[in-house]
């Protein structure tokens, strides 16, 4: 399991992008105006960023968990798996951005049963997006949540007999 205290922001020894760029591709980035699930006017896809020396400070600071975890092995590298790996700060749950050309790489192996084990390990939601529209994996199974408004956010309930579930909740009266 991820062990979101022993994370950094830095490249781990002999980790690098290369020609992987789908992290300008699966974020909305505002200072850019990309959109989520199209490529960012500035990447030159498998090539790098058209803007490197001035790009904005969001992306200067971004680093997916393949990066900064060695432990990830090449199969996890953002290019190759078609998706990329983060850890949310605020709830520790491990965000999968999907590459919407192609959206169901996640649920290949290695990739799904790994992601089904790291849920059940942590007891904690995998929460997978394809743009915005989102699905939990828990230790119980997947929850197809759709897509996620600016105005709400997910909660994790416990239900009886030990099992939780995954729902959207408005902030306002979160």
């Amino acid at each position: 399991m991820i062990d979101p205290t022993s994370m950094v922001n830095r490249p781990a020894p002999g980790r690098d992008c290369g020609s992987c760029t789908l992290c300008c591709k699966v974020y909305e980035v505002p200072a850019v105006e990309s959109q989520a699930g199209t490529w960012c006017r500035h990447c030159l896809p498998g090539r790098g960023c058209g803007i490197h020396e001035t790009r904005p400070q969001h992306c200067r600071a971004f680093f997916c968990l393949w990066m900064t975890q060695d432990f990830l092995g090449p199969e996890w590298k953002p290019d190759r798996a078609r998706f990329v790996l983060t850890m949310d700060p605020a709830t520790r749950w491990l965000f999968v951005q999907v590459d919407p050309g192609a959206a169901q790489a996640w649920r290949k192996e290695p990739y799904l049963g790994q992601l089904r084990r790291w849920a059940a390990a942590g007891d904690r939601p995998v929460i997978v997006f394809v743009n915005k529209v989102a699905t939990a994996i828990l230790s119980t199974g997947e929850i197809p949540l759709g897509e996620i408004a600016a105005d709400e956010r997910l909660v994790l309930r416990d239900l009886p007999g030990g099992r939780r579930t995954l729902e959207k909740v408005s902030r306002a009266s979160a």
